[in-house]
């Protein structure tokens, strides 16, 4: 409630967490996803039998949120351990050899206010980027080491729940650990919780 809340992952669980943020009563709710924006309308000649590949706007968007599509996070902002902003830049996709690859867009960046960001991005073990840098133990599996009594980090105030933690799963279990994650969190900010295990 009363947070600027930026959801990185343009998926279904991204979505999740736009409604669910909006529900909350967020000041704003942003989604950013890397790849380019899908079109309107599926070609059935390109997709079929596969997923087809076209924009999706769930209940969640409706309600009320920003989109922004080919972006990358640059880097999180914030002062006295909170944080407070997300540096942004476009990204352009091209191809070569049958190859897709991502080059940032010189010029392109930009700065979202950020109290909250939820990560909702799919992914294969994260061993780089922030969890590197935040240098977060790993269990034997590549995944983010924590238990599922607090579900805390080997680093202070960082939480993994779901297929972070657990690897690829069935969503059931991502909704239970959310949940139980949730509370966790809710426990370490407040010294109590109210929510539901």
């Amino acid at each position: 409630s009363g947070k600027h809340v930026v959801v990185i992952g343009g998926g279904d669980t991204g979505s999740d967490c736009v409604g669910t943020s909006i529900r909350q009563g967020a000041l704003s709710v942003t989604q950013l996803e890397i790849l380019p924006k899908p079109p309107e309308k599926e070609n059935k000649s390109l997709t079929w039998p596969h997923w087809p590949n076209k924009l999706r706007t769930s209940s969640s968007h409706e309600e009320g949120c920003q989109r922004h599509w080919s972006v990358s996070t640059q880097s999180v902002e914030g002062k006295d351990g909170q944080i407070t902003h997300l540096q942004v830049v476009k990204v352009a996709w091209t191809q070569e050899n049958g190859r897709w690859n991502m080059a940032e867009v010189p010029g392109s960046e930009f700065t979202l206010p950020a109290d909250l960001i939820l990560l909702a991005m799919g992914f294969v073990q994260p061993v780089t980027g922030m969890l590197k840098d935040l240098g977060v133990q790993l269990d034997e599996r590549g995944n983010v080491h924590a238990n599922t009594t607090n579900y805390r980090t080997s680093v202070d105030k960082v939480f993994a729940a779901g297929d972070m933690r657990r690897g690829q799963s069935l969503v059931v279990w991502a909704i239970r650990e959310g949940r139980q994650a949730a509370q966790a969190v809710d426990t370490y900010l407040q010294g109590h919780s109210e929510l539901p295990r």
